[in-house]
This record gives C-alpha cells, sequence and structure tokens, in this order.
C-alpha cells in the first residue's frame, strides 16, 4: 500500500500524528519566548537565556531517560509520563512564574517542564527504531523527524504568527498548551495496543541496570559517544540561535515579530521536507556519508549565511533571508540517519545507543543556549555565529568515525537487513525474521 511505499510504518500513523500536534503546541513559543521573559520578570536577554538554559539541561537528562526507560517501562508509559510532565508544569510556568513575573519561579517550573517532550517525543522514536524494517529505518526516522521539527518550530512558530496579534504573546502560550493535550492524546488514545509499545527489555532487566547499560555502553563502544557528540552539534546552533535571533531580526535588522516568525516556519517547513529527502536518500547513498556532507558540511556554509547575510543587507531583503534560512533548514536535515546510524553501531545494546543518541539530541538545548549566552556578551551574535560555524566543521571530521561493526573488521550483525559492508551502504531487504 502506499504507506508502505513511502516508508511509513502504517501501525504507527497515528503517533505521528500526535507527535505533529505535540510538537506543535510546544514550538508555539519558539520564536518568542526567550524576548518574551526578559521583558517580563528576568530582565534581560542574558538572563532569559539561563532560563533556557537549564530548561535546556532538564530535555538533556529526559533524553537520555527516555531511551532507558522505553525499554523496561515501555515506549508507551514513557509517553505518558513526558504528557504529564508538560501539562502539569506549563500550567504552573504560565500561572505561578510568567503570571507574576518572578524570575526564580521561571528557572523551577520552566526547567522541570523541560522533562515532558523529550520522554514523550523520544519515546516514540524508540518505539518507530524497535518496529520498523531495518531497510527502512532511515525512512521511518525521517517520517519522524518530519512530525517533530514539522511542529517544533515550524508550524508552531507559524501558528504564533498568527495567534499573537489575535490573542497576545500569553493568550498564544495557553494555546499551546492545548494543542499538546490533543497531540497526547491522539498517538496515545490513537496507537493503542499497537506492538512496540510495551516493555523491549527482557524480564530480569530492571530500571537501575537498563540506566547503566546506557552509561556502560560508552566504556563498551566509545564510538557511540562520539555519534552523541555529532548529535549535541547537529542541533545546538538551532537551540542556540532562538536565544539571540528573536531580538536581531526582528528589532535590529527590521523584519519584526511577524516576519521573523513567518521565516522561523519557512526555514523548517524546508526542513521537514528535507528530512524525508535525506532519509530516503541515505538507505541508499550512505548514512555517514550523508551526514557529513549534506548535514555537517552543509550546515557549516549555511548556518553563517543565514545570520551574516540578511544582517547585512537589511530589511528590503526579506528575500533573501527567506532563502538563507532555507538552505539552513534543508541542510539541517543532513543529520537525519544519524538515529539509523548509532543503533545500528551497537546491535546487541541498542536500547543503550539510543539513550545516548538521545542524551545528544537533548543535550544540544542545552549546549547552544549556555554558548549563545556565555559568548554573547563577549564577541556579540557574529561571533557566536562562528563559534557555530567551527562546532559543525568538528562534527564534519567526527563523523568519519562513525563505523559499523564490519567495518571495523568485527562480526557483522545477525539482522539480515543491516548495511553491509563499505560506506553504510543501503541496507539490503531482509531475508529472515532478526
Amino acid at each position: 500500500m502506499l504507506l508502505d511505499r513511502i516508508g511509513l510504518p502504517k501501525t504507527l500513523v497515528l503517533g505521528y500524528i500526535g507527535v505533529l500536534l505535540f510538537m506543535i503546541g510546544d514550538g508555539v513559543e519558539s520564536g518568542f519566548i526567550a524576548p518574551y521573559m526578559a521583558d517580563n520578570g528576568a530582565g534581560t536577554d542574558v538572563r532569559a537565556g539561563y532560563v533556557i538554559t537549564v530548561y535546556g539541561v532538564a530535555v538533556m537528562l529526559a533524553s537520555w531517560f527516555s531511551g532507558a526507560l522505553a525499554q523496561v517501562w515501555g515506549p508507551r508509559k514513557v509517553m505518558w509520563v513526558g504528557l504529564v510532565i508538560w501539562a502539569v508544569f506549563d500550567v504552573a510556568y504560565l500561572v505561578f512564574a510568567l503570571g507574576t513575573e518572578n524570575f526564580t519561579l521561571m528557572l523551577i517550573f520552566y526547567g522541570i517542564r523541560g522533562f515532558g517532550y523529550p520522554l514523550f517525543a523520544f519515546g516514540f522514536l524508540v518505539w518507530i527504531t524497535g518496529t520498523a524494517p531495518k531497510a527502512r529505518l532511515g525512512t521511518a526516522v525521517g517520517w519522524f523527524y518530519f512530525a517533530f521539527t514539522g511542529g517544533l518550530p515550524t508550524l508552531g512558530s507559524l501558528w504564533a504568527s498568527f495567534t499573537i496579534p489575535a490573542l497576545g504573546k500569553m493568550g498564544t502560550l495557553w494555546t499551546g498548551l492545548a494543542l499538546i493535550v490533543l497531540g497526547g492524546a491522539v498517538a496515545l488514545v490513537g496507537a493503542g495496543k499497537r506492538p512496540g509499545g510495551e516493555r523491549l527489555a527482557p524480564p530480569e532487566v530492571t530500571t537501575a541496570e537498563s540506566l547503566k547499560n546506557s552509561v556502560s555502553i560508552v566504556r563498551t563502544h566509545p564510538r557511540v559517544l562520539v555519534g552523541c557528540l555529532v548529535r549535541i552539534i547537529n542541533t545546538a546552533p538551532q537551540f542556540g540561535m532562538l536565544v539571540y535571533l528573536p531580538r536581531i531580526f526582528s528589532d535590529d535588522v527590521g523584519f519584526g515579530t511577524d516576519k521573523w516568525l513567518q521565516l522561523l516556519a519557512i526555514i523548517y517547513g524546508t526542513n521537514i521536507f528535507f528530512n524525508l529527502i535525506f532519509g530516503a536518500a541515505s538507505d541508499k547513498i550512505g548514512w555517514r556519508t550523508t551526514i557529513a556532507t549534506f548535514g555537517a558540511l552543509g550546515c557549516a556554509i549555511s548556518v553563517t549565511t543565514l545570520y551574516f547575510v540578511p544582517t547585512w543587507l537589511g530589511p528590503d531583503y526579506y528575500w533573501v533571508a527567506v532563502i538563507a534560512g532555507m538552505l539552513y533548514g534543508a541542510t539541517l536535515a543532513g543529520f537525519v540517519p544519524i538515529s539509523a546510524l548509532i543503533p545500528s553501531m551497537a546491535p546487541e545494546n541498542k536500547g543503550g545507543a539510543m539513550a545516548l543518541l538521545n542524551l545528544g539530541a537533548g543535550g544540544a538545548t542545552f549546549v547552544g543556549p549556555a554558548v549563545a549566552s556565555l559568548f554573547l556578551p563577549l564577541v556579540g551574535a557574529g561571533g557566536v555565529t562562528i563559534v557555530f560555524l567551527a562546532l559543525y566543521l568538528v562534527a564534519m571530521v567526527l563523523t568519519f568515525f562513525l563505523k559499523l561493526p564490519e567495518e571495523r573488521g568485527g562480526p557483522a550483525p545477525e539482522d539480515a537487513d543491516t548495511p553491509r559492508k563499505g560506506d553504510d551502504a543501503s541496507p539490503e531487504p531482509a531475508t529472515a525474521p532478526a
């Protein structure tokens, strides 16, 4: 059928839709929350950056827990926990922190809320990697990031560009909560008892042992740690730029809030389609090749272009900013195959590999704002952008160390449909069940 041809696991379709809605709700705030907090209790952009950094630490930890906990609790239960945390602490943040302009409560409630979305979204990613055929895993992961970045910040920012004039920024934040709850219901109620949502680890494995395995993999498979670092660099600039670009593009360049939010939606609207393109292409030209060339090298060029070209040309050249943004969105998708490559590097401990990979994804939400907050007072926005350029070049070098077991002279995985010799080439169709 059509879903099989496009690589979308038909048993998890409602899960993908739910993740999209959830991430739209999460992404509603992404284009304006830093300056909004600065003007409503935080005091300065740097102090608002501290709040987002604390949030990033929570996201990083929850991203790690999501992989390990999904093994013993099951992806479905982990997603439920994430949904409840996000909803409860978002209400507390909106009412008691922003509502009273209390900086301390911003740090606490916004920070704790950060545990929510990684447990929900990355719990579902574990569900995908445990059920999708390996021959189409890159494509299935591409569909996940289609839904993930389709919401955060793409459609979320677009949603905000229309609701802010009508409801104000606080009203827009409340609509985000409504979308979160709707997305959670679609994903968890709609997916029902679909295969792969229950416990994945053997019965004798405890929660502590699963968490231990997610750490011990650093010793047994050090290249997976390298993959974690590449994953951090993947989106660290994305989250870091959200600390300083909103005010620069809206006020300094002169685009205004509406055009900035629409630009953000265009950037990641481009990204979601290229997630599919590079997800499918990587199954043919090689996962590692796609990450190094289209992802790391491409982002090194595009992240620099995105900042410097619009700030040089000014508000009359919005269309140039759109082109630069589309280039960054497209190249950012070049990293998509890393979610297929890293688990395949440790076939006997995929749960631990996914936990470390998710740690990298969450770490980006901490590292990006931390780099921006640290360097912004020292070297300015242009200097921070150069730092991000350098990080992407480091990621390109590190990617070449991400080799599968058979490429390192080890035994080939038992899965017949795992990538064979050579440059992480396209997986062959499975001939027998794993």
